[in-house]
């Protein structure tokens, strides 16, 4: 009898791939697996918790027990949209251990929640966990857009992750993700400058240590520089 892994992040969309998994295949097999960077937002939990009681399916948690600004100090690298450590040490790694130790690739499909606009991803997704099979159930008809998504789970009395309330498009880390741009960094500051501010600190000191390096880059006349989050943040002010 097939096993059936769900990568359950806390966002929308692997909660609509969960639900259209337990409608083909039932919940007996089905395996919520979570991976806790440590910075996430409070809400997620909430919405996991309430996620996961409606689906009447325990939620299986693995953790590094690292932060993402610890993991850039470890491996001596800060975190940027084009290379982001922490999705291997703290999301990718811990999962794979746990498919390793429960999971028979024989016997066992993955699933992914990406959607349609992001298919020129799943080559790369089905090569990195292999020799697991990999689906992605919303990379599949009926498409929904995230708006559908969030009112799916609204039907079903299940409250979003107010991260999307609060104008996010994803909900990780907290909003502080290291792959997000100056946009969502320019409204992380807005929304949540606390996170902005500790993000920074941690930011300035990888700078000490590495050197001039940034979360984010900035283009001008021709030359892409570092931009650190301190440079935003007087900018933003200064306008």
């Amino acid at each position: 009898m097939m096993r059936h892994v769900v990568q359950f992040s806390g966002g929308i969309g692997s909660w609509v791939a969960a639900q259209r998994v337990a409608a083909e295949h039932g919940t007996d097999r089905l395996t919520l697996l979570f991976a806790d960077t440590l910075v996430e937002d409070d809400d997620l939990y909430r919405f996991n918790r309430d996620a996961t009681a409606q689906l009447g399916v325990d939620l299986t948690v693995v953790c590094d027990g690292r932060t993402p600004f610890e993991v850039f100090a470890d491996v001596r690298f800060l975190g940027n949209a084009r290379i982001a450590p922490c999705s291997y040490w703290l999301k990718q790694k811990p999962c794979r251990d746990w498919l390793t130790a429960h999971a028979d690739p024989r016997t066992t499909i993955v699933y992914v929640g990406i959607d349609s606009s992001e298919r020129h991803r799943i080559p790369g997704i089905q090569r990195g966990w292999a020799p697991w099979r990999v689906r992605f159930p919303m990379a599949e008809p009926p498409f929904l857009t995230q708006e559908q998504m969030l009112q799916a789970a609204r039907a079903l009395g299940v409250r979003p992750p107010r991260l999307y309330e609060q104008g996010y498009r994803h909900n990780n880390c907290g909003g502080s993700c290291v792959r997000a741009g100056q946009r969502q960094w320019l409204h992380h500051l807005r929304t949540h400058p606390d996170r902005f501010l500790r993000a920074e600190h941690e930011e300035n000191r990888l700078r000490a240590e590495l050197g001039d390096v940034a979360i984010l880059k900035r283009r001008r006349h021709g030359v892409t520089r570092p931009l650190p989050l301190a440079e935003l943040r007087r900018r933003a002010q200064a306008a």
